[in-house]
């Protein structure tokens, strides 16, 4: 029993000596190494743990080793065949009931899954359901409600190999795609439900659902925080989580708690920041007892029956609050905040909110970076890419990511960087690299970075991801010679591809307006998939609401062959120039990494080599590529 109590006190100076009997890490790092590595990335040694935590340092000290050992770190979650410390069964073992109780609610509906849930907490029916991939992706639906067109989820009732694997699949890009980190998780964890990258996963996309409110987008009375326009900006930069922080403080200050919550763990566990918030949100359903009792157990017990009343949805247990698991504590406060947030609708300041540039496309775009940036696996999650790159850092892992050893790191700064020109040296890298990647940079400076110059950051970000997708197909074409590959080798291959099958469609370019209604993308994923496409489901693509079920169905289908995009359908019907060249482009990337023998049928791959040859015999001078993006 002991165990399990310590498990609920698990920080980040205990990792180490923790993570001795886990294999590869364990095997080949000595502890001092293991201490150094951990604590170079995460200084506050006294931080608490959680699970998602936990997997995080795990599969970055994975690649450590086996970037040192020089094997690959493709089976990163090959630990967790071996059996597993208690210390890991205890973290999860709350957190699985806890989540087990919010799927049981929020997809109670859903037609499918009926027959499964509710799923018993106390058994491990969660790891069996989740094998044919259809609950996960019903549950990121649940949390960014339309990011996958369910009419692309495979499910019959009993599903062979392949189709379990297209719906994982479906997964995995669906759930980067609105900001999970899945770097070293793969489907085949899923097909045997490895418990905790499983967990992992899923209170991934519970915490992205409980947080989707905490923005002044969605509770413009957010404003109520702050005293003026300038500190409105700040909030609207500041990850969700801060900014429930921020409100439960400021909820705080109208009660006698003196002191400042930072966390969800440590400032949490006595139940006493708890108790004062929900008299304060709820007076009427207070008790005196919640702050005389002296057992925090019990106070947390009243906390618990105070929200209750209130009729707040909650999962989690005294016993959670008390060993201060940081997830669920999180995801308490965030049911309260969207239950009640006690903020006023009649404030003064929304005016200031209209003052505020709404740029739908620039949070569009930087949307579509921020989740790209953190799918590549750098040191440090950004949650706003015109805050978090401007100290130059993330932009350099990213530059090495994209060409490694591009980077000059001795002449790289750090972070934390407390110095403004230490900022202004590493962005003057970035953009030293940019001008040697061939970017167009006129009057791009460092110092526009650091200053968080938005319209030069976009500007960048897009040349940086469209470098990244040409030279992942140069690398690919063994017919080109080593030629850089354009635009418009990619727009001949999609237009090739098409005419092949049969089909009249053809685009222009990649802003070519007839695209909006979808048919040119469906006949090209038919084309490089046959099987992949079901006819019957696609809408002549005549009004907005058929246009945008194409494009829905188009970003599903792409996803669930594997290509890794970050689009949305409006960028489909729009016709968004950059978001079209990148869909086409990994469209071709999945088609060109297929083993030949794998092509369904003789014709395809004669057809498929012919077709690399007339693409590198193009001229591929830039005039050629008129449809370049710039």
């Amino acid at each position: 029993m002991s165990m399990r109590r310590e498990s609920g006190k698990l920080t980040v100076g205990d990792l180490a000596s923790r993570m001795s009997r886990l294999k590869v890490v364990g095997e080949n790092l000595s502890e001092q190494e293991r201490t150094d590595f951990i604590s170079d990335l995460y200084p506050n040694l006294n931080d608490e743990v959680d699970f998602e935590f936990f997997l995080k340092v795990y599969l970055k000290l994975h690649a450590h080793a086996s970037a040192r050992t020089g094997s690959p770190s493709k089976n990163s979650s090959a630990f967790l065949k071996a059996a597993t410390t208690t210390l890991l069964h205890t973290i999860s073992e709350s957190e699985k009931a806890s989540y087990v109780a919010h799927i049981n609610n929020y997809l109670a509906q859903d037609g499918f899954l009926s027959k499964y849930l509710p799923i018993d907490p106390s058994s491990n029916d969660l790891f069996e359901i989740v094998k044919d991939g259809v609950l996960l992706c019903k549950l990121i639906n649940v949390a960014v409600p339309g990011t996958i067109d369910e009419r692309a989820i495979n499910t019959k009732r009993i599903l062979n190999p392949w189709e379990r694997n297209e719906n994982h699949t479906l997964c995995l890009n669906s759930a980067k795609a609105i900001g999970c980190t899945v770097v070293n998780i793969g489907t085949q964890d899923f097909i045997e439900g490895r418990r905790h990258l499983v967990l992992g996963m899923i209170s991934q996309i519970i915490k992205i659902q409980l947080l989707a409110d905490l923005n002044l987008k969605k509770t413009p009375q957010l404003v109520e925080l702050v005293d003026d326009s300038k500190d409105v900006e700040e909030l609207m930069s500041l990850p969700p989580e801060k900014i429930l922080l921020r409100w439960m403080n400021f909820q705080l200050k109208k009660s006698s708690y003196k002191k400042i919550v930072t966390n969800f763990s440590s400032d949490v566990k006595d139940a006493e920041a708890y108790a004062h918030l929900l008299n304060v949100l709820a007076p009427e359903h207070s008790n005196a007892s919640t702050l005389t009792v002296k057992d925090p157990l019990q106070r947390a017990k009243l906390v618990l029956e105070h929200a209750d009343k209130m009729g707040c949805k909650r999962y989690l247990t005294a016993k959670d609050i008390v060993e201060g698991s940081p997830n669920l504590n999180l995801a308490f406060v965030a049911h309260i905040f969207q239950h009640r947030n006690g903020l006023s609708t009649q404030t003064k300041q929304i005016s200031f909110l209209e003052t505020l540039p709404d740029d739908a496309q620039v949070s569009r775009e930087e949307r579509v970076f921020r989740f790209w940036i953190n799918s590549l696996g750098n040191s440090t999650y950004i949650d706003n890419v015109f805050e978090d790159l401007r100290n130059g850092w993330i932009l350099l892992e990213t530059l090495d990511k994209v060409s490694p050893g591009i980077v000059n790191w001795k002449i790289a700064n750090k972070p934390p960087i407390k110095l403004p020109f230490k900022k202004v040296e590493n962005c003057n890298q970035v953009v030293k690299i940019g001008k040697q990647l061939k970017f167009s940079l006129v009057n791009i400076a460092g110092n526009d970075i650091v200053q968080g110059n938005k319209k030069l950051i976009l500007a960048y970000l897009w040349q940086l991801m469209r470098y990244n997708i040409l030279q992942l197909l140069k690398n690919l074409r063994f017919h080109s010679h080593g030629k850089e590959i354009t635009d418009a080798d990619i727009l001949r291959w999609a237009n090739t591809k098409v005419s092949n099958s049969g089909s009249q469609s053809r685009m222009d370019s990649f802003k070519d307006k007839s695209l909006s209604d979808g048919i040119f993308f469906l006949e090209l994923l038919s084309a490089v998939s046959p099987r992949s496409v079901n006819w019957s489901l696609v809408t002549k693509g005549v009004t907005d609401e058929q246009k945008k079920m194409n494009a829905t169905y188009i970003i599903s289908i792409a996803r669930k062959l594997g290509c890794s995009i970050f689009l949305l359908p409006e960028d489909i019907t729009e016709v968004n120039q950059k978001m079209i060249l990148t869909l086409t482009a990994s469209i071709m990337y999945w088609f060109l990494k297929q083993p030949v023998e794998e092509k369904p049928s003789a014709n395809s791959d004669s057809e498929n080599g012919s077709h690399l040859e007339t693409i590198s015999n193009s001229t591929t001078d830039d005039s050629a590529s008129e449809s370049s993006v710039e």
